[in-house]
């Protein structure tokens, strides 16, 4: 057959304002990893200088959350009266700052209470980030939110290597925040000039008026049909019909447990390195780092994951791995099987803040910013939750026994990822659409 006998499908080229937009909200997902990660490292510096037992500080890192879970809900608020960019910026500004007040935190009081605006600040970012990320998306006609956060990823590795030279260096605590306000804060600014112009509906926008059911055809460089705005009829709460936030609350105690898994390298890896094998301060920091470190993989090679296999039986695989590796590394202790464990849930739980967030966002009978609210509120949930219980089993058994939450995670996990969507084609081209999610659609 000759070549030329039918014609060639070629993606339609990328506008130039979404390609810079693009570059600005990765540079905002890196400097929101980079800015906390790097306290991580210095945790038990704090918990030596304070005087705190496991207990009390995972409950001071517990109680930080409350920030995030309050000040979330004002997201969708914030991002329709300033647009999700401004919001974006001015909010991680906001977190940097609250960092240096972690730095040179001297009472357990005063620890929680800096958590808890670092939190509220960060919970904000993430909403208005993604939100901004996705905008992006639409006009690549493709995904890319994976990308996204294998740049957050990049950053916490960075910041956590940070952190860890850092300790072991002996710079002083209230240094490394000055300097990370500086310099974070300041690109932070950057990113803006760069960022989507316009209304944050610009890409999504319905024809008017719609007919009952009817599919909103794509904006110029929309991501593909988005759904138009759905008929009032049934119970409601916050916009959403029952089904709907049914599903989003699925889709968000997914990230419960992703959270929880996080926070295992992010609060407890340093202190189990330290406790469990007396490592060095920077050998204590690769836990992290090697959580954080297959998690940017995971991240960045997400998307083409995800587009062949879709986010359910990724999700899935992905529990395997974590679970797997984390009963590896707490049946055989040892530096080497704890960093390998640590590193296999990093890279576990890698794409389930985007499919959870693209999924929330995507869902008919979901006012927008609404779903990314609700499960960006459940995240918070997770990291609220996870760390008192950690510190109270660490105490009472060691962190090692207490770390067995963490293939538990994995289990809730696949468990719950019904709720996300299988094997789909994001041009509409001979799709396979099923699951909880894709049906509703």
């Amino acid at each position: 057959m000759n070549a030329h006998s039918a014609p060639s499908r070629r993606p339609a080229p990328v506008p130039a304002d979404a390609r810079r937009a693009r570059w600005a909200v990765s540079l905002l997902f890196l400097l929101n990893g980079a800015s906390f990660c790097a306290i991580l490292p210095r945790y038990p510096e704090l918990v030596e200088s304070i005087g705190l037992s496991n207990t009390a500080f995972g409950l001071a890192v517990g109680i930080g959350p409350i920030g995030g879970l309050v000040a979330g809900l004002a997201a969708a608020r914030l991002m329709r009266r300033w647009g999700s960019a401004s919001v974006a910026v001015i909010a991680q500004v906001v977190a940097s700052t609250s960092h240096l007040l972690v730095y040179v935190a001297s009472s357990w009081l005063w620890l929680a209470g800096a958590l808890i605006i670092a939190m509220a600040a960060d919970a904000i970012t993430d909403i208005s980030m993604n939100s901004h990320g996705m905008r992006v998306e639409r006009r690549y006609r493709r995904s890319i939110m994976n990308s996204y956060h294998g740049w957050w990823s990049l950053g916490a590795v960075g910041g956590g290597l940070f952190g860890s030279a850092a300790a072991q260096l002996g710079v002083a605590l209230w240094l490394q925040g000055l300097v990370g306000l500086v310099v974070f804060g300041a690109a932070a600014v950057v990113s803006r000039w760069f960022m989507l112009a316009g209304d944050d509906a610009t890409e999504r926008t319905a024809p008017t008026p719609a007919p009952a059911g009817a599919v909103a055809g794509p904006a110029p460089g929309s991501a593909g049909e988005v759904p138009a705005a759905p008929v009032p009829g049934g119970m409601r709460i916050a916009g959403m019909t029952l089904r709907s936030l049914g599903l989003v609350c699925a889709l968000g105690t997914i990230l419960v447990f992703a959270g929880s898994t996080e926070d295992a390298g992010s609060t407890w890896g340093a202190l189990f390195m330290l406790d469990t094998f007396e490592v060095t301060p920077f050998a204590a920091g690769l836990a992290f780092v090697a959580l954080q470190g297959a998690q940017t993989i995971g991240r960045f090679t997400g998307d083409a994951v995800v587009d062949r296999l879709g986010d359910r039986a990724t999700a899935r695989l992905g529990a395997a791995v974590s679970a797997l590796g984390m009963t590896l590394a707490l049946l055989l202790p040892s530096p080497a099987t704890a960093i390998i464990g640590f590193a296999a849930a990093g890279w576990g739980v890698a794409t389930l803040f985007p499919a959870a967030y693209r999924a929330a966002d995507d869902m008919p009978g979901v006012p927008q910013g609404v779903g990314l609210t609700v499960v960006g509120w459940f995240a918070r949930l997770g990291f609220f939750v996870s760390p008192p219980i950690v510190g109270a089993l660490a105490d009472a058994l060691t962190l090692r026994y207490a770390l067995w939450m963490v293939p538990l995670y994995a289990v809730g996990i696949l468990v719950f990822s019904g709720a996300l969507s299988g094997r789909f084609d994001r041009h509409g081209t001979g799709s396979e659409a099923s699951g909880d999610v894709d049906a509703a659609r």
